[in-house]
């Protein structure tokens, strides 16, 4: 541990974080939910807010892949994705779904330089719901090449983060 760097959990509760807050808006699998946590803590994230149907810790099948970010990352559920933009915006940030929208901002043009932004991801199946999509202040979109236009839900977290955080 000592050489890969990590930090105890305990120490991660005060660490500096990324102004980002991650939304999942009524994910099914608890698999996705928990690789959501360590995507997250990895990324040294604000906060992750699951809603809806989302399941929650605890549960083995989220730790099972969350592999204890789910004592590393903050997290809350909400009654619904619209609940939850609502709260993030009162905290200061700016929210935007990922989402394949018309309209939608590429993934790769975003400019952020480290202000608040919650992203919002949708179901593995139907994506952000209607609601959530127009309660978001815009759409961004990952650019996708192959037949299928279509990442795991655990995946588009990962990419997303890693190309907002890359070079802030």
């Amino acid at each position: 541990m000592d050489e890969l760097g990590r930090i105890s959990p305990e120490e991660s509760k005060g660490a500096t974080k990324h102004p980002i807050i991650v939304i999942l808006d009524d994910v099914r699998s608890m698999h996705n939910v928990g690789s959501t946590f360590r995507t997250c803590d990895a990324f040294a994230v604000t906060a992750l807010y699951l809603c809806g149907y989302t399941p929650t810790p605890p549960h083995r099948d989220i730790n099972k892949t969350a592999l204890g970010a789910t004592e590393t990352v903050h997290w809350q559920h909400f009654s619904s994705a619209v609940e939850a933009i609502g709260f993030a915006r009162q905290q200061g940030y700016k929210v935007m779904a990922v989402e394949q929208a018309h309209n939608s901002l590429s993934l790769n043009r975003l400019n952020w330089h480290t202000e608040p932004l919650a992203l919002v991801f949708g179901n593995e199946v139907t994506g952000v719901s209607d609601e959530g999509l127009k309660a978001a202040d815009g759409c961004l979109e990952i650019p996708q090449w192959g037949a299928k236009h279509s990442l795991n839900i655990s995946v588009s977290v990962g990419v997303t983060l890693w190309e907002m955080v890359r070079n802030s």
